[in-house]
């Protein structure tokens, strides 16, 4: 039996690390997205929402203001929306192809 020194020029050492530096980017993605839930429900700020929807944080604003985009607002002025609530009014204004 012949002993082998492993230095990180080996390539099942490469391998593993490179798994692992993927592993880390996953997780890492992960943690970015994660929302954790109150009560079961998730809650977006408007930064997100407007994102989701693609408009503007002044046209959110302005769904706020016309009743259209329910929301909750705590105090300091803080503004989240309940993610259910956004999924319900997409698919309200969902129109199908003719």
């Amino acid at each position: 039996m012949q002993n082998e020194v492993i230095t990180g020029d080996n390539e099942r050492i490469k391998s593993f690390f490179n798994a692992l530096d993927r592993m880390m980017a996953g997780l890492e993605r992960l943690v970015k997205t994660h929302k954790p839930t109150l009560g079961g429900e998730r809650y977006l700020t408007d930064r997100e929402v407007s994102a989701r929807l693609k408009i503007s944080r002044r046209a959110l604003q302005d769904y706020r203001d016309k009743g259209i985009i329910p929301y909750c607002q705590l105090g300091g002025g803080k503004i989240l929306y309940r993610e259910s609530d956004i999924q319900k009014l997409l698919e309200s204004g969902y129109r199908k192809a003719w």
